[in-house]
């Protein structure tokens, strides 16, 4: 028999995950810079968004919660984590899947597609609702209107509007979205770009549209809205969703390339080459810079109240739907975009042109037709007669 002396030492482990310090990391955190196993990072990743939910309260039991499913990684990690997560603390949530469609040919409709196999993977029913039912114009259609300069205003002003719609549709409590870390640090430099402080409180907070917790007073909606992924990287979003194999979409929207928000994506990227931890400290900058805003008594917050045709919350007599809708309608796709002052103007000058003086006159000229066929007004949110016409939660099962 051989001695002890003939027994070989075991080789040491190389690059060991730094938590179990058994197995060999295979990825390395972009958030702190952990080497970890695939397993480690699971765990962390599904912790750390557990935590976030518990720490900020923000579900009850019980609550019916939409999800915001694109068919991107975003949505679709939060989708099967949110699941994973409810199963797994015993959240008692009721999930539902609730899609936009834009009308954006050869993309969007493709992204349902992959929406639709989230929806059977995840067993989770699934509401799609689009911009043509809702407000007769498709992306599609706007692009061809205004150019693709600037359609991506009119694209974030209709979704918010449509998520809520189809949150009363689905008579939901909340709603979540995929809005991760780097999208938030993002806003928050745009904000401070264009110089619109007073903003940075709705886009660092994690609960929007709670006004008990919302010292500005300022509620966009009565359902609550939350991002889980608030201090989530988008690259572990990514490192999660390649590891566990998730079915998603990723190709980028095809009008988005001149959007003002990929310059701040851009300086925010080489931000982060330079320093791990800038996204994260932009947002706590943020959150800082809310609150001195908050405090600062001269600061002037807009005045909430309703828009005089649709009833959605407003600081103008019109919600900036139905003023984007009003130019398309009326064939001034730029009434909406720009100074205050000039989107008045071009309203009080196209209001003459037509011989419409309010909103009232426009709906009478409309009912007779003495408007002519160039204007339409279709109206969202508060006219929930449409909605019939509109895909049930039972047809897209």
């Amino acid at each position: 028999m051989p001695g002890a002396t003939d027994i070989k030492p075991t080789k040491p482990l190389k690059n060991p995950c730094n938590l179990c310090q058994s197995v060999r990391a295979i990825l390395k955190r972009p958030k702190t810079g952990q080497q970890l196993c695939k397993e480690c990072f699971f765990h962390v990743f599904e912790t750390e968004i557990h935590n976030t939910i518990v720490d900020n309260k923000l579900f009850n039991k019980g609550d019916r919660v939409a999800i915001g499913a694109s068919g991107g990684k975003d949505s679709t990690v939060l989708a099967y984590v949110m699941k994973l997560l409810n199963d797994r603390y015993s959240y008692e949530l009721d999930l539902v899947l609730l899609s936009i469609d834009e009308g954006i040919t050869g993309y969007r409709d493709d992204s349902l597609e992959t929406v639709k196999r989230n929806r059977d993977q995840y067993q989770i029913p699934l509401l799609i609702v689009s911009y043509k039912d809702l407000y007769g114009w498709s992306m599609d259609d706007i692009v061809k209107e205004i150019g693709r300069k600037n359609n991506c205003t009119f694209c974030g002003v209709f979704r918010r509007q449509a998520l809520d719609r189809g949150a009363i549709m689905l008579n939901v409590d909340h709603i979540v979205t995929g809005h991760n870390a780097d999208d938030i640090a993002e806003t928050v430099l745009m904000n401070i770009l264009r110089g619109d402080l007073p903003r940075l409180q709705r886009c660092t907070s994690i609960i929007t549209n709670d006004t008990s917790e919302d010292s500005s007073g300022i509620e966009t909606s009565k359902i609550l809205r939350s991002k889980p992924f608030k201090y989530t990287y988008e690259k572990e979003i990514v490192m999660y969703a390649y590891f566990k194999k998730l079915d998603y979409f990723s190709t980028e929207c095809i009008y988005s390339p001149n959007a003002y928000r990929g310059h701040a994506r851009v300086f925010l990227k080489d931000l982060e080459a330079v320093r791990r931890t800038a996204i994260v400290d932009i947002i706590h900058s943020g959150e800082a810079l809310s609150a001195s805003v908050q405090a600062n008594e001269s600061t002037k917050l807009p005045t909430m109240a309703n828009c005089t045709r649709c009833g959605y919350i407003s600081s103008n007599e019109l919600c900036k739907a139905c003023l984007l809708l009003e130019g398309l309608n009326k064939g001034l796709p730029q009434l909406g975009i720009g100074h205050t002052t000039k989107i008045r103007r071009m309203h009080e000058a196209s209001n003459l042109a037509s011989g419409l003086s309010s909103p009232a006159s426009l709906s009478s000229a409309v009912a007779d037709g003495s408007a002519g066929e160039k204007v339409k007004v279709v109206t969202h949110i508060k006219d929930l007669g449409q909605l019939e016409t509109m895909p049930t939660l039972d047809s897209m099962k």
